[in-house]
């Protein structure tokens, strides 16, 4: 069974896809990579290629063949009959929230990353705060709204008067994609226009250390890797430039906290892994407060890119690339043994 890097994708998280795909084609020399664009066609292109794609995080990747598949089921069929297993290189919409993984387990296509049951519940932060919370987790209060009435019925005004500072940001997305501060009444008619095209989440804007803790499957079982810390420069917000880009943050691993808060974070992002099915690897982010470590979500397919934070985890534990892939191909191999 051979691997296909699969990356591209039709979500906002695409360009992220092309970058982290760049990451893994230097480590697995041997795959096939197809590139899936925004009109659901399917190109193989060459190693050399991809790797020559320049400031990926900011253009479009435009592959120079032509498609061998123009639609998933017909690029599934070439999968399996191929006997191949897709490394998945891909983020957020379709790609993450469960729908290709369902698509992958209709056709029991080997794939990595977690099936399509957890990977929809993560995607729905208000499912996944539910969920985690049950199992003793603690989170943040919420506020969904679902239309544009609903941010403008007062709710939102009466919690920026509550709390002082919310923070706004879409029920199902990554990347800090959409991600929205209110610190003024006038900041609302943004959450009422953005509510138009999806439900989104508020919350209170909680003041601690941002952290990151990945967890990793091995053949003997789930590892959590060293927690990260994610230091803005003042000012300034780990939105997609700071993660990409490099604007204005500062990424520490492990994290500068006390060696008990950094076993409890662990902790937590094991229980919300196993909480919640992820499979083969996730991450999940908190924010580090007096009462200490508060949820905040789980990504079940986060970025790989030289400048992601699950990499630099990885590297502090001491694991290399090769080796994580390697147990995630293996993983994903056996995912249908037992089904």
């Amino acid at each position: 069974m051979s691997p296909v890097l699969l990356f591209g994708g039709t979500s906002r998280e695409r360009l992220v896809s092309v970058a982290s795909a760049q990451a893994l084609a230097g480590v697995l020399r041997h795959a096939r990579l197809w590139f899936w664009d925004a009109e659901d066609a399917f190109t193989e292109v060459a190693r050399d290629e991809l790797l020559a794609h320049e400031q990926p995080f900011e253009i479009s990747f435009r592959p120079a063949g032509q498609p061998f598949a123009r639609d998933i089921g017909s690029m599934l069929d070439a999968a399996s009959a191929g006997d191949h297993v897709l490394v998945l290189a891909l983020h957020g919409g379709d790609t993450e929230n469960g729908v290709f993984a369902a698509r992958c387990e209709e056709r029991r296509v080997p794939f990595t990353g977690s099936g399509a049951a957890a990977s929809r519940t993560a995607f729905e932060k208000p499912k996944a705060k539910d969920v985690v919370q049950a199992r003793g987790l603690h989170v943040a209060p919420s506020l969904q709204v679902a239309n544009p009435d609903e941010a403008s019925d007062g709710r939102v005004a009466a919690w920026l008067k509550r709390y002082k500072r919310l923070v706004a940001k879409p029920a199902a997305d990554g990347s800090s994609c959409g991600l929205l501060f209110i610190d003024r009444s006038e900041d609302i008619a943004r959450v009422t226009e953005l509510a138009s095209s999806g439900i989104y989440l508020v919350e209170p804007f909680l003041s601690g250390v941002e952290v990151t803790v990945g967890v990793a499957e091995w053949d003997g079982g789930a590892e959590a890797l060293p927690p990260v810390e994610i230091r803005p420069v003042a000012g300034r917000v780990f939105d997609y430039a700071g993660k990409y880009l490099g604007q204005g943050v500062s990424e520490i691993c492990p994290a500068q906290l006390p060696a008990k808060c950094l076993e409890e974070l662990k902790r937590s992002a094991l229980v919300a892994h196993k909480a919640l099915g992820a499979f083969g690897y996730s991450r999940t982010d908190f924010i580090v407060t007096e009462e200490g470590p508060i949820f905040l979500e789980l990504n079940t397919l986060p970025g790989l890119t030289t400048t992601s934070l699950f990499p630099l985890a990885l590297k502090t534990a001491g694991r290399s690339l090769e080796e994580f892939l390697g147990a995630q191909q293996r993983l994903a191999r056996g995912r249908y043994q037992h089904s």
